[in-house]
């Protein structure tokens, strides 16, 4: 795409919203959509073999797995293996969004404000506008049904991913990294959601007791951060028991372990110094550390979550309409849907008039229409979140579970049916990028676009 920018006007400084990045940026995004698009397609298998067993005759033998308790009761670790994957592999998941979100801000795009505004903002207008509509819906239904209003403010990183890797592969990176971005985003204000919102009965003791771990895992990242990004079985022998010890005491704590995912991946140093002090010898341990654990929360923690999370019994067609029809499925079906394009849109046209911003004229807002649908592809975090606000297999939760499914699939759906037009045109565009250049004789100039 060659358009160019056109120019600012006198004494005007323009900055242009969804350019283009840097070109190891754009390596970097690229290799963890690859990991991610992988990691979504195992999470559709275990969320449609987890309702395959939930609504067939092998479902007492489901349920009775998914309930089956193990761990050591003293340490309040005698958990069902259904809040062992939620409590426990999900904080996987959240250490990996805590390395990525420090990653931006300190090594990435976003350490500048001009790059971080935008899909900062649009994540908070994504959290904010379905929280709205779904207590709007549910606001004569009781104080109980509205201790959901969170269920349907998060992205889920790998279905969202996976959908565009398949649907978009010609579409502006700026666009993959914006929808990346905002996702990782969108989990730090759901772990944050889940801290102050759904912790329950704080135990002071515990909670400053996980201090000592966390503050000794942070100080042993940092000054052996060398041999511990080239060694990884000193992580996996000196880190790896801090961050279990630290993981134990905030669940004790009663806030909801993953919180410990996050704070552990803020401990870990992003840029490795030189012997002078400074920084920029090469990538730091954060960037060691996802390459070893992504496969593992991707391939393993986040599916295994979902197959225990996502199973419910529908009941037929019967059942459906009767789960769809409560106010918390028409909340979250309704937020996820309508709310989190209108929220991510809707902040994100904000920045451009309230700033000196201006979309890149290369895209269109359909492009962004597009991408803040698949923003309402909520799965493994909304699945957390409805667990913790209604309890485990209470009608109001198995409904959720149905809605969120539901939303998602129609996010999804709406998502193809605008980023296949624009994929298809933007493949039209770069088809005669290439001609032209054929004919004037010039080698193509690479751009991530063409590289896709």
């Amino acid at each position: 795409m060659t358009s160019p920018h056109p120019p600012a006007g006198p004494g005007e400084t323009r900055a242009w919203i969804f350019r283009r990045s840097s070109y190891p940026e754009y390596q970097r995004v690229a290799s963890i959509l690859r990991k991610e698009t992988v990691g979504g397609a195992l999470l559709l298998l275990a969320t449609v073999l987890a309702l395959i067993l939930a609504n067939t005759p092998a479902a007492d033998g489901y349920y009775a797995l998914r309930d089956f308790e193990i761990g050591y009761e003293p340490w309040h670790l005698n958990l069902s293996l259904g809040a062992w994957a939620a409590d426990g592999l999900l904080a996987v998941f959240f250490f990996l969004a805590g390395l990525e979100l420090k990653r931006e801000f300190v090594a990435g795009d976003l350490r500048t404000f001009s790059r971080a505004v935008v899909p900062v903002t649009a994540a908070v207008g994504g959290v904010i506008v379905p929280a709205l509509i779904f207590v709007a819906i549910n606001a004569n239904s009781g104080a109980e049904t509205l201790r959901g209003w969170a269920i349907p403010t998060a992205t889920d990183i790998a279905f969202a991913v996976a959908v565009l890797a398949v649907i978009g592969s010609r579409l502006p990176s700026a666009l993959r990294i914006f929808l990346l971005t905002l996702a990782v985003v969108d989990d730090l204000l759901a772990i944050g959601i889940i801290a102050f919102f759904y912790s329950a009965d704080i135990q002071p003791l515990p909670l400053l007791l996980a201090v000592v771990p966390l503050g000794v895992f942070a100080f042993l990242a940092h000054r052996y951060s060398v041999f511990f990004g080239s060694t990884p079985w000193g992580a996996a022998v000196i880190l790896l028991p801090l961050g279990l010890a630290t993981w134990a005491l905030v669940h004790g704590s009663g806030i909801h372990a993953t919180v410990a995912g996050v704070l552990l991946g803020f401990a870990v140093p992003v840029v490795r110094s030189r012997r002078g002090g400074g920084p920029g010898a090469g990538p730091g341990l954060a960037e060691n550390l996802e390459h070893r654990i992504r496969p593992v929360s991707a391939g393993f923690a986040v599916p295994v979550f979902a197959f225990f999370s996502a199973g419910v019994t529908i009941g037929g067609v019967a059942g459906l309409g009767a789960a769809l029809a409560d106010p918390v499925a028409l909340g979250i079906v309704a937020a996820l849907v309508l709310g989190k394009p209108i929220g991510i849109m809707l902040a994100t046209w904000v920045v451009t008039k309230t700033t000196r911003a201006s979309l890149d004229p290369d895209l269109a807002w359909v492009d962004v229409l597009g991408v803040a649908m698949l923003g309402g592809v909520g799965f493994t975090v909304s699945l957390l979140i409805a667990e913790l606000a209604f309890g485990q297999g209470s009608p109001h939760d198995d409904h959720a579970k149905v809605a969120i499914l539901t939303g998602s699939l129609l996010a999804a759906l709406l998502a193809t049916v605008v980023l296949r037009v624009r994929n298809r045109h933007y493949r039209i565009i770069d088809e005669k990028e290439r001609l032209d250049a054929d004919d004037d004789g010039i080698p193509d100039v690479f751009t991530p676009e063409q590289d896709s």
